[in-house]
């Protein structure tokens, strides 16, 4: 895109508060680098990974790029195997870190646009781990670098203790009378004592520096120049050391000199695209339609670069039923905002940019944005200004074509009226021949008249208010614009008598073009006050629609909320027939009575009476809007249901089989283990054998119906639903009982193991003496419902465990 144009639309402004979003150097380059593309595809790709930006943003992700420096430098020296410092190093600590943060953010959806991008992230973290292992600082290698640095330093050390220990014995004793100061001093990386002028001679060893005034002299004492000669020695040993550290850790990041470049470029792009995501958010913008057709739809269009509180939104569309707008007015109208925000949006949005619009708004992909915008909207324009912006003109049709949007501002301005009217209009004319889509600016009537005139191009106007003398900046498509200069005139105090003359001096033609718009004006701002009104009650109609919707959701929810309390309390009562049943059951065996089939009969009546009660009193809540019951698919027939049948309570969210054929009521016996209940064919459904789930009446059944199970058979409540109140283990202990507790024990739990359809289970009783065993297998034996029994296999427990088949 030509960089005139670019800046004319304000584009680079646009890159500028982009690059101010972006957290590292080089992700502000990219941005500052973005262009418009061309291709669909790419266009395409570029805002699905904005978007997805977005989405992570407000998610709450915290994707944070401000430690990714720029590591050219240090990846051309790597790719030559140079050896780094250790700044560098540091620097390449830092940036690996920070891939390692940003890697975190990574999304979990492999669809995700951005999911590539951070999936190639490289942490490398052994190699950073090292690094800061090896260099605490800058300028500061650690000890455990290597062996022998550690080595080194020991040994340096040491010497530089007996060195001390030496001249402190100097400094207190020996010499303690010729010296200038009992310190000790360094001069050329050498220990020396401040020896007094005049006791040169009283001193051995090496002079190395004297004072200004020659009154004392530095000498190294000879006692330990030969110990700072070996201080000496191992800081050569030790810079020699720590330069090959530097250049082992060099060596191993020139073997990673791929992944890091990877790392640098996918950092550097996420950076530049989460700033696209956060421009985003700042002015609420959206990810535009695209299409090929050369169709322009904005809805609530808002220039990006003027406040949110004070810009006021454009609609409009270009290149369906017109390919051309001609915005006519006075100038200060809003018209130049208008153009450049049509000019801005599709450039942003080629970009890959999000728009400042409302939903589904939609550009084209244009080969070429072309722009003649001038900054100057004085009136006072000279020749100098016509042929600057004639030049450009000039420049824009020989190159465009009709994959082309050309925004003229202001055309034919700046020369006389009436030739420039006419070098507009046929300006507009070889655009229009051309199906070059085309936005064009201007105060000349004639331009007005020939937009109404011509099919393909529509006029527009930008709202101005008379009474206020302030322009609104509401663009009104297909309303050409009124000069207003006599109102203007008028409301500012100028004489009646002038403006009247003033009205003379125009042609008829003149007056009723003038007129014609009045109209236009008058009978749009009626249908705008209708719309409003329209609106106003269509929104009132609708809070009142909410409200009650909200108030039949919260109904709804009530309701739910009673029959879910019901069936819970259902599946109570139900529980409470097993307990007590199984009380009696234990109570008969630990006697040694037979059963006492009355008191079984009355115990079960009574708990039939309380759920058939509690079944009238959940009725209404379980039923539907169409009467049914709530989860019933299809209203059963009475024909539909055959004795042996399993059946779902939908009332009570229980199972059970069908004791007796519906009445002529509609009422029938159902069985739930030891109840029988009665209820009603419309609070029944049936169910799958196999499956247990509610099925439509007239389907083939799965499976052949069972009989129904004998009434004096105990406890066997396997049609109840009851699996949000049973959690039975697969494993029983007897171990520590005597026989009398065991066996009762085991009796009680494989009788809720048979509840909850276990199929195998394990009965630990231990060696021991063989007793315990003995019973066990002696009750299994027994019962007709226990398949079969064998010892635990060898890892199992062996014979001191015995596995259960139901």
């Amino acid at each position: 895109m030509n960089q005139k144009v670019l800046r004319s639309v304000e584009y680079t402004t646009i890159l500028e508060r982009l690059a101010s979003l972006a957290q590292s150097a080089p992700g502000k380059e990219l941005c500052l680098s973005l262009s418009p593309m061309r291709d669909l595809v790419d266009i395409e790709k570029a805002q699905g990974e904005t978007q997805a930006a977005v989405a992570l943003l407000d998610s709450g992700s915290d994707v944070n790029f401000g430690s990714n420096r720029d590591i050219t430098e240090v990846l051309r020296a790597l790719k030559i195997q140079s050896s780094l410092t250790a700044p560098e190093l540091l620097h390449l600590a830092s940036f690996l870190e920070n891939v390692a943060r940003v890697k975190l953010s990574c999304p979990e959806d492999q669809k995700n646009p951005l999911f590539d991008l951070f999936d190639c992230l490289y942490p490398l973290s052994p190699l950073s781990q090292e690094i800061r292992r090896c260099i605490l600082a800058e300028d500061q290698i650690a000890d455990d670098a290597s062996p022998e640095l550690k080595r080194i330093r020991r040994q340096r050390n040491l010497t530089d203790d007996k060195i001390h220990q030496l001249l402190s014995r100097l400094v207190t004793q020996t010499y303690s009378s010729y010296l200038q100061d009992t310190v000790i001093t360094m001069r050329d990386d050498r220990y020396c004592l401040p020896v007094k002028a005049g006791y040169k001679s009283q001193v051995k060893g090496i002079v190395h520096d004297a004072s200004s005034t020659g009154s004392t002299l530095f000498i190294e004492p000879a006692g330990i120049v030969e110990l700072g000669n070996a201080m000496r020695q191992y800081d050569v040993e030790e810079k020699k050391e720590i330069a090959k550290i530097l250049s082992d850790l060099s060596l191993m990041f020139a073997s990673h000199v791929t992944e890091l470049s990877d790392d640098a470029k996918n950092l550097t792009t996420l950076d530049f695209i989460f700033a696209k995501a956060r421009l985003a958010i700042s002015m609420d913008a959206v990810r535009p339609v695209f299409n090929e057709n050369h169709i322009v739809r904005l809805y609530g269009a808002r220039h990006p670069l003027i406040d949110k509180k004070r810009v006021v939104p454009i609609t409009l569309t270009i290149g369906e039923d017109y390919d051309m707008i001609v915005i006519t007015g006075p100038n200060t109208g809003g018209k130049t905002v208008t153009l450049k925000t049509v000019g801005l949006l599709e450039l942003m949005g080629m970009a890959g940019l999000a728009i400042p619009a409302s939903e589904h708004s939609e550009l084209s992909v244009f080969r070429q944005v072309y722009a003649d915008i001038g900054d100057e909207q004085s009136i006072e324009q000279n020749l100098s200004t016509f042929s600057a912006h004639m030049t450009s003109i000039v420049g824009i049709l020989k190159r465009c074509d009709a994959n082309c949007l050309c925004l003229f501002d202001e055309l034919g301005s700046g020369t006389d009226p009436t030739e420039g009217a006419a070098l507009a209009i046929s300006i507009l004319t070889w655009l229009h021949e051309r199906h070059i889509t085309a936005m064009a600016t201007t105060h000349y009537a004639e331009l007005k008249v020939f937009a109404m005139q011509t099919k393909g191009i529509t006029n527009a106007s930008c709202e101005f208010d008379v009474e206020t003398l302030q322009p609104t900046y509401r663009l009104l498509i297909g309303v050409p614009g009124k000069s207003n200069a006599f109102a203007i005139s008028e409301k500012l105090g100028l004489s009646r008598g002038i403006i009247e003359n003033a009205k003379k001096q125009l042609t008829n033609e003149q007056k009723n073009l003038e007129d014609v718009l009045s109209q236009l004006e008058d009978e749009r701002t009626k249908a705008r006050k209708e719309k409003e009104e329209a609106d106003e009650r269509m929104a009132q109609v609708l809070r009142k629609e909410k409200i009650l919707t909200d108030r039949e959701e919260k109904l709804e929810e009530k309701k739910q909320k009673i029959l879910d309390k019901a069936n819970e309390e259902a599946r109570d009562i139900l529980q409470d027939a097993k307990h007590t049943a199984d009380r009696a059951i234990s109570e008969v065996r630990k006697s040694g009575r037979s059963v006492d089939i009355d008191t079984m009969e009355q115990q079960r009546t009574l708990l039939r009476t309380k759920a058939n009660e509690r079944a009238g009193k959940i009725k209404t809540a379980s039923l539907g809007q169409n009467g049914r019951y709530i989860g019933q698919k299809k209203e059963l027939k009475a024909s539909d249901l055959h004795l042996g049948d399993r059946v779902r309570i939908l009332s009570m969210g229980m199972t059970g089989t069908v004791e007796s054929k519906p009445d002529k009521d509609g009422n029938l016996e159902v069985r739930c283990g030891i109840l029988n209940t009665n209820v009603n064919l419309k609070d029944v459904a049936l169910v799958d054998e196999e499956t247990g789930q509610v099925i439509d009446p007239g389907l083939q059944r799965r499976k052949q119906k069972k009989p129904a199970p004998d009434l004096t058979s105990r406890t066997d409540l396997r049609g109840v639903d009851l699996s949000r109140s049973m959690n039975i283990s697969s494993e029983i202990s007897l171990i520590g009982m005597t026989v009398d507790e065991a066996i009762p024990a085991l009796d009680k739990y494989l009788d809720d193991a048979r509840m909850s359809h276990l199929d195998s289970v394990r009965v630990v009783h231990g060696k021991g003496t063989g007793a315990l065993r003995t019973a066990v297998r002696e009750y299994l034996r027994k019962q007709k419902w226990v398949k079969s029994y064998h010892d635990g296999a060898f890892g199992e427990g062996d014979a001191g465990v015995t596995i259960v088949e139901l």
